[in-house]
């Protein structure tokens, strides 16, 4: 079944109104006609069955068929602060790491960081249509959140969210042993580095603000790689992916 996401104002009284784009995709794309059935999502968590009653070009009606909560959005909120990669790199990570999971991205600019901040602003808006096809695909009932770029030293400003921090250089502290010392949380955030890793001043500024460094194994992880496995790492470790 063809899901959307839509404004909950396209909901109300138990009817759908759909327009523009999705009007036309629905009518000239995907051919589907009154009678059939779509999901609509609102990004409240619950998914709507909706029955089309009328299909046009420019606009499409339907009626609430069921309503029901999504069982795909993880109880863990994993905040995933990306440094900034090449174009194509970046939007594998949103696309990817939407399906694992992960339910907000914050692009960082690093020392390293290949794509400067001003150029990132300048792409939010084609990262989030990646995002929202991203978690239509995934069958995910909330879209991931996708915050304005930020230096990197921003992303450890929230002490009360614990903040992990791969890094190739510790050697000590494995991520299933800093789970277990985190204990059960609700939210947790994870800071991945540049193509050329962190600068020795940055881990140093990190740990001072409270994020804690941790390996992820002794092989070396391409940076759109690292995030997605600790992720999915971490989502698995609290019940989240897989019994």
């Amino acid at each position: 079944m063809h899901r959307f996401f839509v404004t909950p104002e396209a909901i109300a009284g138990g009817r759908l109104t759909l327009a523009g784009d999705q009007a036309r995709q629905v009518a000239r794309v995907l051919r589907l006609a009154p009678g059939d059935r779509i999901t609509v999502l609102d990004n409240s968590g619950q998914e709507y069955v909706v029955e089309l009653t009328a299909v046009r070009p420019d606009a499409a009606q339907g009626r609430v068929v069921t309503v029901t909560p999504a069982p795909t959005e993880p109880a863990l909120h994993l905040t995933l602060y990306q440094a900034l990669l090449k174009a194509d790199k970046f939007e594998w990570v949103l696309q990817k790491g939407t399906e694992v999971g992960i339910s907000a991205f914050v692009p960082v600019w690093a020392e390293r960081s290949i794509l400067p901040l001003e150029a990132a602003e300048k792409k939010l808006g084609r990262w989030t249509a990646v995002l929202q096809e991203a978690a239509e695909q995934a069958h995910r009932a909330r879209l991931p959140v996708l915050g304005d770029p930020i230096p990197l030293r921003q992303a450890f400003h929230d002490r009360a969210l614990p903040v992990l921090l791969p890094w190739e250089g510790e050697q000590c502290r494995g991520l299933r042993t800093a789970l277990e010392a985190l204990g059960p949380v609700e939210r947790l955030g994870l800071v991945i580095g540049p193509e050329g890793g962190f600068a020795e001043r940055e881990v140093e500024a990190a740990v001072a603000a409270g994020a804690l460094p941790v390996s992820l194994g002794p092989r070396i992880l391409r940076a759109e790689t690292a995030g997605l496995v600790a992720a999915a790492a971490i989502l698995y470790h609290y019940g989240q992916w897989g019994g």
